[in-house]
């Protein structure tokens, strides 16, 4: 009878430490999915366009300087400043954005939308014909 009492205990405490358990796998995950893989996918973006940087592009640095790059070696760039144009040289790592790929995203988006009003325009214009 003592034996049995054992077993039952035995098994109550293995499904409770298991339902322990569950919980605390599901936070993980919760926070896998919101927070470290966005973060990641965030970082990926960043450093393509690190790796697609080219001369003559306009760029900001993390530090809030603004140029265009002059010469692009393996992990460094030299950059213009200003009036009297100032050479800088920075790391890839340093650039945050690049404002000449941004500025031909923006325009590529307007381009789209215009030739899609202009479509609807036309369908329309045609279907009052009819």
């Amino acid at each position: 009878m003592l034996n049995l009492q054992f077993l039952a205990t035995d098994a109550s405490s293995s499904s409770s430490s298991l339902m322990m358990i569950i919980p605390m796998i599901l936070i993980f995950a919760l926070m896998y999915f919101m927070m470290i893989r966005p973060q990641k996918k965030q970082q990926k973006i960043e450093q393509e366009m690190r790796n697609n940087l080219k001369i003559g592009d306009e760029i900001t640095t993390i530090g809030g300087i603004m140029g265009r790059i002059v010469t692009v070696k393996d992990d460094s760039l030299i950059i213009e400043t200003g009036a009297d144009r100032n050479k800088m040289k920075i790391t890839r790592w340093a650039v945050q954005a690049n404002n000449t790929a941004m500025e031909r995203d923006r325009q590529e988006r307007e381009a789209a939308k215009a030739a899609a009003e202009k479509a609807k325009a036309e369908k329309k214009k045609k279907k009052e014909e009819e």
